[in-house]
C-alpha cells in the first residue's frame, strides 16, 4: 500500500498519468463518432477493431516511458538507495514497484473505458462480451510494456538513455521483430511452423490482436490452410498470456541482473 499510494500521489503531481490518458480518451471519443456512421449492429465490432489498432500506436511508448522514469525519479532523487539501505532489497522493491504502477495506470483507463459504455449504448448494440476481449487485450499490452519500462528505468543511468531505449523498443515491435520474422518465412516448414508461431506471438501487438479477433468472431480457423491451422497449434487466450507471462518474467529478471542502483541528471 506504501508504494501504491507513493506512486498515485506522483503520478497525479506529474504529466505522464494525465497525458496518457487524455490521449486514450481523445481517441476513444473520436473512434466512437465515426463508427456512429455505420450500421448499429456491425458498428460496434468496427469500433473494437480500430480502436485497438489506433490505440496500439501511443499506448505502448507512453508506458514505457512512465514505467521508466518512475524507476528513474526512485533513483534520481536517492529514495533507490534509502529503501534498500533501510529494509528493502532490491528484488522486492521492483516487485512492489511494479505492482503500484500497473494499479495506478489501470484504475483510471479501466474506469474511463466503462464510462465509455455509457455513450456507446445509445449509439450502437453493445457486445459486453466482446467489449471484454478488447478490455483484456488493452490491459495486457499494457502491463507489458509498464514492466518492460521498468526495465529500462532500471538499466538507465540518465533520462537520454531512457528515451534512445523506448523509442528503440517501440521499433522493435513495430517493425524489427515481424522484419526479422519475415526474413525466416520461406524456411517455415509443417515441422517448424510452431516455434516460428511462438516468436510471432511473442510480439505483444501480434498477440492481443490475435486474442481480440478470436473473442470477436473475426478469427475463422476452419478456413485456413493445414499449415495456418498448425500455425495456430491452441488458443488465442493461451498465446495472449503466455505473451503476458513472458515479457514480465523476462524484464523482472533482466531489471534484477542490470540494474544500476544511481541515475544522473
Amino acid at each position: 500500500m506504501y508504494y501504491i499510494g507513493k506512486e498515485w500521489k506522483e503520478n497525479i503531481r506529474g504529466k505522464g498519468l494525465w497525458l496518457a490518458l487524455s490521449i486514450i480518451v481523445v481517441l476513444s471519443v473520436l473512434m466512437m463518432f465515426k463508427s456512429s456512421v455505420l450500421s448499429v449492429d456491425q458498428g460496434f465490432y468496427f469500433l473494437l477493431l480500430h480502436l485497438f489498432d489506433t490505440l496500439v500506436y501511443f499506448i505502448p511508448v507512453l508506458c514505457l516511458f512512465l514505467g521508466a522514469f518512475s524507476i528513474f525519479q526512485e533513483k534520481e532523487q536517492k529514495t533507490l538507495i534509502m529503501l534498500l539501505t533501510k529494509r528493502e532489497t532490491f528484488a522486492s522493491f521492483l516487485w512492489q514497484k511494479s505492482l503500484s504502477i500497473w494499479i495506478v495506470l489501470l484504475i483510471p483507463v479501466v474506469a474511463w473505458f466503462f464510462i465509455y459504455l455509457v455513450p456507446l449504448k445509445f449509439m450502437l448494440i453493445l457486445d459486453f462480451k466482446s467489449y471484454l476481449y478488447f478490455l483484456t487485450a488493452i490491459i495486457t499490452i499494457i502491463i507489458v510494456f509498464l514492466q518492460l519500462g521498468t526495465l529500462i528505468g532500471s538499466i538507465s543511468r540518465s533520462r537520454m538513455q531512457i528515451v534512445g531505449l523506448t523509442i528503440f523498443v517501440w521499433f522493435y515491435f513495430f517493425f524489427l521483430h515481424d522484419f526479422i520474422l519475415l526474413s525466416f518465412l520461406e524456411k517455415v516448414t509443417y515441422e517448424n511452423v510452431k516455434l516460428f508461431s511462438v516468436f510471432y506471438f511473442l510480439n505483444p501487438f501480434q498477440a492481443g490482436r490475435m486474442f481480440l479477433e478470436g473473442g470477436l468472431g473475426v478469427l475463422s480457423v476452419g478456413h485456413m490452410s493445414k499449415l495456418m491451422q498448425t500455425f495456430l497449434w491452441t488458443k488465442p487466450s493461451i498465446f495472449l498470456l503466455g505473451n503476458l507471462v513472458f515479457w514480465i518474467i523476462f524484464s523482472y529478471v533482466l531489471s534484477l541482473v542490470f540494474h544500476r542502483k544511481e541515475g544522473v541528471e
